[in-house]
């Protein structure tokens, strides 16, 4: 089945919405230009109410993979999401070798889809890291200013052969502009092992919409079942 994350939460009411729709992950956001960024408390306070099974996903932008596995720690989170918004990573190559990170340790790595499908990008990624930890690449829309929650959707076709040559060796996540209406389509193009939505499920930035979240993980599933 296709991995489902709701990401942006800002209040518990939300992330129980995304648990009882069938979920597999929340995200909580770490960056803050966005409206739905929150803090360590809140972050903890709701993670501390969702059941086990769901994977709590802290996102960050820009920071140390350290800092971010200090934060997530804290928390309680099971992964990090990491979007880079210097140089700390290329697109084809990231670097969590430190033996002295703090758990959480497993990660995905987030960049613009723009870097895949360009001409001078090789369709390569090698993600230096001990066994276990590197999950997945979540490709979005986003740029350097504004990482993720564009609410934008990338040429699908275009990046159709790009993704299919990457998810040969590395599970692929697809983020950015994705709704209820159009996620069985990404799906049926792209295959990916996983969707990732934020603005396309909410009332308002940093609110979601409980019919819609329920909508998105209910389309996911039908294709899924299409697919299967």
């Amino acid at each position: 089945m296709t991995w489902v994350k709701i990401c942006g939460m800002t209040n518990l009411e939300d992330a129980l919405v995304a648990v009882e729709a069938g979920a597999d992950a929340v995200g909580f956001v770490f960056y803050e230009k966005s409206p739905r960024c929150v803090s360590v408390e809140v972050a903890r306070e709701i993670c501390s109410k969702l059941p086990e099974n769901v994977e709590k996903v802290g996102v960050f932008a820009g920071e140390s993979l350290a800092r971010a596995a200090d934060i997530g720690a804290s928390v309680g989170f099971d992964s990090l999401q990491v979007y880079p918004l210097s140089g700390s990573t290329n697109g084809s190559a990231a670097d969590c070798s430190d033996a002295m990170m703090p758990q959480p340790r497993r990660l995905y790595f987030a960049f613009p889809i723009e870097k895949l499908v360009s001409e001078d990008f090789a369709i390569t990624f090698d993600a230096n890291c001990p066994e276990g930890t590197f999950l997945a690449l979540v490709l979005d829309s986003g740029g350097a200013q504004r990482p993720g929650g564009t609410g934008v959707a990338f040429d699908w076709n275009r990046a159709a052969q790009a993704v299919a040559t990457l998810s040969r060796t590395q599970h692929v996540v697809i983020a950015g502009g994705l709704t209820p209406r159009n996620v069985s389509e990404a799906i049926s193009i792209l295959q990916p092992w996983g969707v990732d939505v934020v603005s396309g499920v909410e009332e308002r930035p940093g609110r979601k919409d409980p019919e819609k979240v329920r909508a998105f993980v209910r389309a996911v599933r039908e294709a899924d079942r299409r697919t299967g």
